[in-house]
């Protein structure tokens, strides 16, 4: 079974997954477009998400060998930054991070990520239109009667795409936020 689902919060896909899995279906490939491919299972899995940064070819091999140690299938993630996806039967051993420093260190990484990804999102939407606004249609606004409704209505759907940019980047701007709270609610504590 395929899915199609983007998600700018890493743990409401996190949550997500791990809904799948309780539904019985098991993660097994994650493509960098949005589409999960899940296979049936009778077992109880449990899937963890990780945001870890550029790790060289050693790093990274000592990354997933600590993991793999404890149980963890690799499942999807590159080692030149990005969230990485572990997946392992269900046991009393769920979590991934160990301590309280190591979840701080987390929201940190994923702090710094989901800010760069939405400052550059809505910096690239303020440069495409600069000049000029949403609709491009040249005399819209000087039209009248039904001839600018129906041209009113055509261009919508195209000043909506010009507009995605800076959703998305609210969106990863606002996840960058919720990993502040609570990088400095574990900090205070």
């Amino acid at each position: 079974m395929k899915k199609f689902k983007m998600f700018t919060d890493i743990e409401k896909e996190e949550q997500w997954l791990n809904e799948q899995l309780q539904q019985g279906y098991r993660c097994t490939n994650i493509s960098g477009l949005g589409i999960y491919t899940f296979e049936k299972t009778d077992k109880s899995y449990v899937m963890r998400l990780d945001y870890q940064e550029y790790l060289s070819r050693k790093k990274f091999n000592d990354y997933k060998g600590i993991y793999e140690d404890f149980g963890w299938t690799y499942i999807h993630g590159s080692r030149l930054g990005g969230i990485r996806y572990w997946q392992k039967e269900d046991d009393d051993q769920n979590e991934i991070f160990s301590d309280r420093e190591s979840i701080r260190n987390y929201y940190k990484r994923w702090m710094g990520y989901s800010f760069g990804l939405g400052f550059l999102f809505l910096a690239y939407f303020f440069m495409l239109n600069k000049d000029s606004g949403l609709y491009l249609a040249e005399g819209l606004w000087s039209m009248e009667g039904s001839l600018f409704w129906k041209a009113l209505i055509f261009e919508t759907p195209f000043a909506l795409l010009r507009l995605l940019p800076a959703i998305v980047g609210v969106f990863f701007t606002s996840s960058s936020y919720n990993a502040y709270r609570k990088y400095s609610m574990l900090k205070e504590n």
